[in-house]
């Protein structure tokens, strides 16, 4: 497995490429914001750690060059700022997950394993009424015309497909979008306007599954019948 650690902290930097070395993945590392954007656009990674404070830049713009690129290298967002703005700015501009500095390498590696497995076993595809789930591709069709989704979006959409009719509360969503830090980030607002646009743009797209809310408990996906939800 091939990690980018994109960090500018030499202590830091040295240390995390010799742990996860001694985990036998293949490390690579950019101490800037320039030899980051080199290093994505020549090469693709299974994983990139990102610090956001850069010596030349903003690391956010690693993710706007994923994007970009369309690229969907995993991405876990390391870095001493704690800003709740931050983490979901990282988060909607298409990261996995988030740790904060100073961080325990298992806790790390945790994190990576998590990560990588959660996508290396889905399944190609999955059709839920009019909807199509393309895994492998990251996309949703429906009635065979692409749903144009974020990065976020989408997978929450991946998330509850998998969990068809069940009842998801929000701190079980919360986790699965933040990860194990969910807990730091004070409120719901990211859950909510998530959850608000992707429910939109299904209704818009006259997709027969709406993501329903369940007041005071959280959301389910169900199938509609020509008069609601059955």
């Amino acid at each position: 497995m091939k990690i980018l650690i994109i960090e500018d902290e030499e202590n830091l930097l040295s240390l995390t490429k010799k742990e996860l070395e001694k985990e036998g993945y293949q490390v690579d590392f950019a101490t800037n914001l320039k030899q980051a954007a080199d290093k994505i656009i020549s090469t693709s990674y299974d994983c990139i750690l990102l610090d956001i404070m850069l010596p030349d830049g903003d690391g956010l713009e690693v993710l706007k060059i994923l994007k970009n690129l369309e690229r969907e290298d995993s991405v876990i967002i390391l870095s001493a700022k704690d800003s709740i703005d931050d983490k979901v700015s990282g988060l909607d501009l298409g990261a996995d997950d988030y740790l904060a500095k100073p961080y325990h390498i298992a806790e790390l590696s945790a994190r990576i394993k998590t990560i990588t497995r959660r996508k290396n076993t889905l399944n190609k595809s999955v059709s839920l009424g009019n909807m199509c789930i393309l895994h492998s591709e990251k996309k949703v069709l429906v009635n065979n015309i692409e749903l144009v989704l974020k990065k976020k979006e989408f997978e929450i959409l991946e998330f509850f497909s998998n969990r068809l009719n069940r009842l998801i509360d929000k701190d079980k969503l919360a986790e699965f979008v933040w990860g194990e830090n969910f807990d730091s980030m004070g409120n719901y607002d990211f859950i909510y306007s998530q959850m608000k646009n992707l429910r939109k743009k299904l209704k818009e797209a006259n997709a027969s599954l709406e993501l329903k809310s369940i007041y005071g408990l959280g959301y389910k996906l169900v199938e509609k019948d020509d008069e609601g939800f059955i």
